[in-house]
């Protein structure tokens, strides 16, 4: 062993020795360079190894069932997968080896499908019909399920799309056959049971009953009553067919004069105001007493108005449809009454000097009146119900007037011709109220859609837009003797206070309360000097506030009912009038 190690040193120290005087010298032969080995085998694609692994893989999960704990599927399973029976050990808690947990139908576990109702509905129907249906497992196209005969018999229709021609080719089939039915029963039946009504046989033949539908046969001559029935007919007809349908209701306008006469000893009428009445005081003072009650309506009383000016006349609209003028000043008994409407009377209002005056009723009718005389000057309607009626204050303009209608539109007449000469459509509700503010140049209206709109007159655009969540409907607004102040009675027991300059903003400091008007169209009104605000209420009482302090001043009970309307006196500041719902009207000192 000693031996062969020596050998070994030796050897190692001969082949270094070696190397140090190859790289010494001068002439030693050139470094070699190692070259890496070479395979000379020709490459193996391997790609469709690999892919023919995958597909293996991926037929191998096509064919598993679905696990139905899981919540995604990374694929789009088969049909096979969705209905195989689930693998596995039987659940020890569960007969058919499904946990409790995992059951949602009394049969198993059912998922939801993708499925419109419609397509399901076309399927089912078409399977059971025809004997195919489409797939609902096939990705791409149209695979389907059941008798392939049929299918290509019947060239994959569906039950709801057979085209046009084959559905009228099976009804006259279904026809046909139906007919040679009824021909190979009739040559069975027996002609007695053909004869007998009580027979099925007789039905058969007889399909339409004798006396079913209009008897046929030739008329005879009318009677000149039929004749003249016939005539009204056609003529009504005809006149619908012009377009008079959405007009209102057509009645015969009468008028009754109850005075004594129509003309006093020296000519002068008996509308025209006494010579003595003049203010007496500028101080108005709240009413205490019934001096007097009218009564001569029949149903509610829905307005009254005095005559402008002078007071010494009132004008009540009733719900009885009849608009009565009543006597103030002297006998205190009902004047004139005024008979043009079918329905009950919803608004009035005077002119300037009183001569004539507007009423405006649920018959769609709005109708200008002589005062003295009782005729009917105009008559206008759109075919929708006149809420409230007005003429232009200005004494230029009186020819002007305006309605506001339960179709959202403040219509504007001129009285001359007849025609409308401006419609001022922004509301969104039936429009109950136009107040005139500004020296006449504007005009205030509300509306059941709870908002105040303010138009200059003549051109049909808001210039103001008042709407405020906390706001309700206010179905009546009075002007302030100054022309400063609006009162508006709203709908929630106030009445609001809005000014009427530029901005027509709302006085949060003045409110007047108490009273319940809730569901009415009560009148809010004020004194002649501006001192006192006044407004009925649902239970007939009348109400009075100071305007300066907001405070309740003093309360009457004047109505059984509802007091929907109360005026002030406009010469004899301590006298109020009111009308309520039990259809009189009390006057008040």
């Amino acid at each position: 062993m000693d031996l062969l190690q020596a050998y070994k040193d030796k050897n190692a120290d001969d082949g270094e020795d070696q190397r140090m005087s190859d790289d010494s010298s001068p002439d030693s032969s050139p470094p070699r360079l190692s070259i890496a080995p070479k395979s000379a085998a020709p490459k193996v694609d391997d790609t469709m190894l690999s892919l023919t692994v995958a597909e293996a893989i991926a037929n191998k999960s096509l064919t598993k069932p679905l696990d139905p704990t899981q919540h995604v599927v990374s694929f789009n399973p088969t049909y096979d997968q969705l209905w195989a029976p689930i693998q596995g050990p039987a659940h020890p808690y569960a007969k058919d080896g499904i946990a409790q947990g995992m059951r949602n139908h009394k049969l198993g576990f059912v998922e939801n499908a993708a499925i419109e109702p419609f397509v399901f509905d076309e399927q089912y129907n078409t399977f059971y019909k025809y004997g195919y249906a489409a797939d609902p497992s096939a990705s791409a196209g149209y695979n389907y399920v059941g008798d392939l005969d049929a299918l290509k018999r019947n060239d994959a229709i569906s039950v709801y799309n057979i085209p046009q021609h084959e559905q009228k080719k099976r009804k006259l089939e279904k026809k046909k056959e139906a007919l040679e039915k009824e021909e190979g029963d009739a040559e069975e039946v027996d002609e007695v049971e053909v004869q007998n009504p009580a027979s099925d046989s007789w039905l058969l033949r007889n399909r339409k009953s004798p006396w079913a539908g209009k008897k046929e046969g030739l008329q005879g001559e009318l009677s000149e009553e039929q004749k003249k029935y016939a005539e009204d007919y056609a003529k009504k007809k005809g006149e619908e067919r012009d377009g008079n349908k959405d007009k209102g209701e057509a009645m015969s306008d009468k008028s009754t004069f109850h005075g004594k006469e129509e003309k006093d000893y020296q000519g002068r009428s008996w509308i025209a105001p006494p010579k003595d009445a003049k203010a007496s005081n500028d101080h108005c003072y709240i009413p205490k007493r019934l001096v007097h009650t009218w009564s001569g309506h029949t149903k509610g009383v829905s307005a009254i108005r005095f005559f402008p000016k002078h007071g010494h006349l009132i004008l009540s609209a009733g719900m009885d449809s009849k608009v009565k003028i009543w006597d103030v000043f002297n006998s205190g008994k009902c004047m004139r009454t005024y008979m043009g409407h079918s329905k009950a009377v919803r608004d009035i209002s005077f002119c300037n000097d009183g001569s004539k005056f507007l009423t405006a009723g649920y018959d769609k009718n709005i109708k200008y009146w002589d005062t003295e005389t009782g005729q009917v000057i105009s008559t206008f309607s759109t075919g929708k119900i006149p809420y409230v009626v007005k003429l232009n204050p200005d004494d230029d303009k009186q020819n002007i007037l305006l309605a506001g209608m339960s179709d959202k539109k403040i219509v504007q007449w001129d009285v001359n011709t007849g025609q409308i000469t401006q419609e001022y459509d922004q509301h969104l509700g039936a429009v109950n109220t136009i107040t005139f503010v500004d020296n006449n140049r504007r005009f205030v209206t509300s509306s059941d859609d709870k908002s105040l709109r303010v138009w200059e007159f003549g051109i049909p655009v808001v210039i103001k837009y008042i709407s405020e969540p906390h706001m309700h409907s206010m179905p009546s607004i009075s002007l302030h003797p100054n022309g400063n102040w609006l009162a508006a009675q709203s709908l929630d027991n106030q009445i609001l206070i809005y000014s009427t300059r530029e901005r027509f903003q709302l006085n949060k400091k003045k409110r007047f309360a108490g009273h319940i008007v809730a569901g009415y169209a009560c009148q809010v009104n004020f004194s002649p000097d501006g001192r006192f605000v006044m407004s009925g209420d649902g239970e007939g009482k009348c109400w009075f506030w100071d305007w300066k302090s907001c405070k309740v001043f003093r309360t009457l009970k004047c109505h059984d009912g509802v007091c929907i309307g109360a005026e002030w006196h406009p010469l004899e500041q301590s006298k109020v009038a009111t009308c309520g719902w039990d259809g009189l009207i009390k006057y008040w000192d």
